[in-house]
């Protein structure tokens, strides 16, 4: 999923490491990835479990899921920066004893509060391991057949990491509750902080680009602020003043952010990439697909658990042929645009994950799983395909000695992705369902009120209710998200299909070019 220039080493000083320890130091940097991608899905099973604990509102349940991505996609390339500078192995390491700490903040939260802030910080860990990681390996590997197989599995490490995470989730959850997902990281990362330790190499770049602060500052909050008016405009059905302007002031924010990246000579993100449309496109691509498909993974979960009433163990296993598929597109793209090309292929793709969206909105209904089995599979391997070829048509439509800042970017786009597609699809859940709730007989103004605010809320209210009514309210609360998670599968239809169309459109070249052929 992640892929990078493996061309040559970066420029570098530092220790040189031992031939037989390589393997070793791709076995520890590609494990911390794994649990990066793992914890980009694992708490999707947990939700609801979470949820009946904790008592988030709709837009808190939002941040507590996504702000793990979306911290990683604004530090990705700041950590990759700082790393070439302090040092590449003190950078992970970093991350590693990071990681491990705001995961055990995370499984001790007693609020959410708490948990969306441990999960932030889970964030900025990831993105702390995964800055440097790649940059390590290439110091590591120096022969170039080995150093193409080494950055092979590590960008298999995330993509397997976020396929099994639902069920590591179900597993985990189903035995020993939702805070157990994450104390599963932390004796791993104790076992991979020892050991990277002892056999990662010390590097750094000779000259390192300059860490801009004001770059850093303008991007986290724009983003942010923009983010935060979105989820509050789905949890209050409508905009007041105070969402607007924190929508526009974080769109300012992050238009101050672009304008200075363009007057840098060393940006943070260089967008004169984005000049080359056949790039833009791919970028657009990868942030609508990914965007879509992790949404798909988190509200999937939700919905057989909520409205089809499955354990988080079923639920995890109910999502693995979508995984499994996935994990096949993935591995049979390169075979498929050998045969029709990356742009036919990308669009082909992106028109088979959008009808499989369709069909699963159609089906609509938990109580026939064999009949969301077949657009479950449609949409794991319209996916993996996407991911795959977007990916490569990034990096293929810029210059050769572009490679590392497209790679930033492609990188940055997955996490983006992610983490707006829960963001955007989980307002409109939110929206439709706050406005969708039936009435119930006997349920009073403020009971109705706080049923509004999620589903779990609705539990709430119907633990404390005569059993007659307590029934009629978890029905309507079903009602309310089966019809949301209906519109939500619509919406993501749409933005398939119109990225598709996008893709047909700006993909082609004049010649025999990457987004082409």
């Amino acid at each position: 999923m992640l892929n990078r220039d493996v061309s040559a080493p970066p420029r570098t000083t530092g220790e040189s490491t031992a031939p037989n320890r390589r393997w070793l130091v791709l076995a520890v940097v590609s494990g911390s990835l794994l649990l990066c991608g793992i914890d980009l899905t694992v708490l999707h099973v947990a939700v609801p479990s979470m949820s009946r604990e904790l008592r988030p509102s709709a837009a808190q349940l939002l941040w507590i899921v996504d702000v793990y991505s979306l911290a990683l996609a604004a530090l990705l390339v700041t950590c990759g920066t700082l790393g070439d500078r302090i040092g590449r192995r003190r950078m992970v390491l970093s991350g590693f004893a990071a990681f491990g700490l705001a995961s055990a903040a995370c499984a001790f939260s007693a609020s959410t509060g708490q948990l969306i802030a441990a999960r932030a910080a889970l964030g900025v860990a990831a993105a702390m391991i995964m800055a440097s990681t790649v940059a390590i390996i290439r110091v590591v590997f120096t022969d170039d057949r080995e150093r193409a197989l080494a950055i092979g599995v590590w960008t298999s490490a995330h993509s397997v990491g976020a396929t099994i995470g639902p069920l590591v989730g179900g597993i985990v959850t189903e035995h020993w509750g939702w805070g157990a997902v994450f104390l599963v990281n932390v004796p791993v990362i104790v076992v991979i902080l020892a050991v990277g330790a002892r056999v990662i190499p010390e590097s750094k770049n000779p000259v390192p680009r300059r860490w801009d602060v004001a770059s850093v500052v303008l991007s986290v909050t724009g983003l942010a602020g923009v983010v935060y008016a979105l989820k509050q405009a789905g949890e209050h059905a409508g905009v007041d003043t105070m969402i607007a302007v924190t929508a526009l002031g974080g769109a300012a924010l992050l238009y101050v952010f672009v304008r200075r990246q363009r007057r840098l000579a060393e940006p943070l993100l260089d967008f004169s990439l984005f000049a080359e449309r056949r790039f833009t496109t791919a970028t657009l691509c990868v942030i609508g697909c990914f965007g879509s498909y992790v949404a798909l993974l988190f509200f999937l979960t939700q919905w057989l658990q909520q409205v089809g009433d499955y354990s988080p163990l079923r639920a995890g296993l109910a999502l693995m042929p979508l995984a499994a598929a996935n994990a096949v597109g993935a591995v049979t793209a390169p075979w498929v645009s050998a045969r029709r090309g990356n742009r036919w292929s990308l669009t082909g793709a992106l028109v088979l994950f959008a009808a499989a969206y369709a069909a699963i909105a159609a089906v609509g209904d938990t109580a026939h799983y064999g009949l969301l089995l077949l657009p479950l599979l449609g949409a794991g391997y319209g996916a993996g395909i996407v991911m795959t070829l977007g990916a490569d048509s990034i990096m293929s439509a810029a210059q050769p000695e572009r490679s590392g800042e497209a790679a930033a970017i492609q990188e940055t786009s997955f996490e983006l992705g992610a983490g707006l597609g829960v963001a955007v699809l989980g307002t409109v859940l939110a929206l439709v369902y706050r406005t969708g709730l039936p009435d119930v007989a006997g349920l009073t103004t403020a009971d109705r009120s706080h049923a509004e605010e999620s589903f779990s809320a609705a539990e709430d209210v119907a633990a404390r209710l005569p059993s007659s009514t307590a029934d009629a309210v978890l029905d309507a609360a079903r009602q309310a998200y089966d019809h949301g998670f209906t519109i939500v599968a619509i919406t993501a239809t749409a933005v398939l299909i119109g990225t598709a169309v996008m893709a047909a459109v700006m993909l082609r070249s004049a010649g025999a070019g990457a987004g082409e052929s």
